[in-house]
């Protein structure tokens, strides 16, 4: 591992020598819970590679097609103007994520010859405002569709195709198929059906590799390699945090710390994890978390224990204007994870005017990096003294190589709290009800008794309409 380039797990603040003995933990609490984190190492690493846990390979087992990967994607950044992913949930978050996180923080709007690929755009919801929008704004004959999803089946992804092809073949006839890429599943599902018959060049989805773990295989290599990003240093990150990961003491593993922290946090009632990155390029990093996190560990067992943890997403220093004094002086209900950077792409020195104000004043002479810095450290101690629960990640900088690191922590961390919860933190129980009942609306074959059941529904009543 490029130990400048290693990403560090502070949990200073965890602690009953920081924030006090009633919230923080104790050196010898902790350690007596290290049984149970050993316990969910093993179960994790007993299970490595087998059933939806395929993820954990993706680092080592993908050159053949990380090679073809970068060649389609020299191709398409030679070709078209616009790049589109077509997708939702996971298939969306982390081309979204490592786009924001490493290409420039304007990227859309800087001139051609300075970006190192066609404008990006993730189309990850079904407004129809926004499908209008996006065909305002490209030239669909010089653009190409990514378009995601593994099983096929998933509404808001195949209308999507549906809109798109029906165009692409009115403006290109049988050229269109050129225009579309599909990622989705080698064998099984809808999209390789639609693929194989109509032409599209496919990329397959690993077995075992669910949505919200598939950044890191061609799901999110195709898009980031599109726009530039060295696909393989995100993949040597995460090698490298995965051999920090099968370190077997709790207090060298910080993914496996970090899980046991977690764990026990909910025990208490922090029942709500707050991320909160401090670089505008990490901010689709929290909403990728937030989606790994919920959906993963929010689970019903035996239908009589819900656990989980509600993830939120904040912004510094943008939210210290509109959370922090909720999460200051409010409920004793949180954590807080802070990420930080130690060195920003750019500095940017702050002017000295106004010298007859000196509530202005005195910022001139420093640069935004300290003031964000100064911000960070500042609300960091405001939680502290307030006996509020916080740690803090380190990204030396930000790129493909630590963005490699951080997301493959953030899953083995889901991994082992899942073990922890003894829950399945790879399936989704809860999001087929709402499945299934959009598709009984909509009329869909085989779903007539769920369209009764719906129709069946209590009745609005005008009086509680206000």
């Amino acid at each position: 591992m490029d130990t400048k380039l290693k990403i560090r797990f502070d949990y200073n603040n965890m602690m009953a020598r920081s924030i006090g003995k009633e919230e923080g933990f104790k050196d010898k609490e902790l350690i007596s819970c290290y049984p149970l984190a050993l316990k969910a190492f093993e179960e994790v690493q007993k299970n490595r590679g087998k059933g939806m846990t395929a993820w954990m390979e993706l680092p080592y087992n993908q050159g053949e097609i990380v090679e073809d990967i970068l060649l389609t994607a020299q191709q398409i950044r030679a070709k078209f103007n616009y790049f589109v992913v077509l997708g939702i949930g996971g298939s969306a978050l982390g081309p979204m994520a490592a786009g924001q996180a490493l290409t420039h923080l304007r990227y859309n709007e800087l001139r051609r010859s300075k970006r190192k690929g066609p404008k990006f755009y993730v189309e990850d919801n079904i407004d129809p405002e926004r499908m209008k929008a996006l065909l305002d704004v490209i030239d669909v004959k010089k653009a190409m569709f990514n378009v995601i999803t593994k099983s096929g089946a998933t509404s808001e992804t195949m209308a999507q195709l549906l809109i798109i092809y029906d165009l692409l073949k009115k403006e290109l006839g049988d050229e269109a198929k050129e225009h579309i890429i599909a990622t989705t599943d080698r064998e099984k599902g809808n999209l390789i059906k639609i693929a194989k018959r109509e032409g599209f060049k496919a990329y397959y989805i690993p077995d075992g590799v669910g949505g919200r773990f598939s950044e890191l295989c061609p799901v999110g290599l195709l898009p980031a390699a599109v726009l530039g990003i060295d696909i393989k240093q995100m993949l040597q990150g995460a090698a490298d945090m995965d051999e920090l990961c099968r370190r077997q003491e709790v207090d060298k593993n910080p993914a496996l710390m970090a899980a046991l922290l977690s764990y026990l946090c909910m025990k208490k009632g922090k029942n709500i994890s707050v991320m909160m990155p401090y670089a505008d390029s990490l901010k689709y990093i929290a909403d990728w978390y937030c989606q790994l996190w919920g959906e993963s560990l929010g689970k019903s067992v035996d239908n009589e224990v819900n656990v989980g943890q509600t993830p939120v997403k904040a912004l510094g220093v943008t939210d210290q204007h509109s959370q922090i004094q909720l999460y200051t002086e409010g409920p004793y209900d949180k954590v807080v994870t802070f990420i930080t950077v130690g060195k920003y792409r750019a500095r940017v020195p702050i002017a000295r005017g106004f010298e007859d104000i000196p509530d202005v004043s005195f910022l001139g002479g420093y640069t935004l990096n300290e003031l964000i810095q100064a911000e960070r450290v500042a609300t960091e101690y405001a939680l502290s003294k307030a006996g509020r629960l916080n740690n803090t990640i380190l990204l030396p900088k930000v790129n493909a190589y630590t963005i490699g690191q951080l997301m493959y922590f953030f899953e083995m961390q889901t991994a082992y709290c899942g073990a922890m919860l003894n829950i399945n933190a790879y399936n989704q129980p809860g999001v087929e009800e709402g499945k299934k009942a959009t598709y009984a609306l909509l009329g869909r074959k085989g779903y007539e008794d769920k369209k009764r059941e719906l129709d069946a529904r209590p009745s609005k009543k005008r009086k509680y309409i206000i």
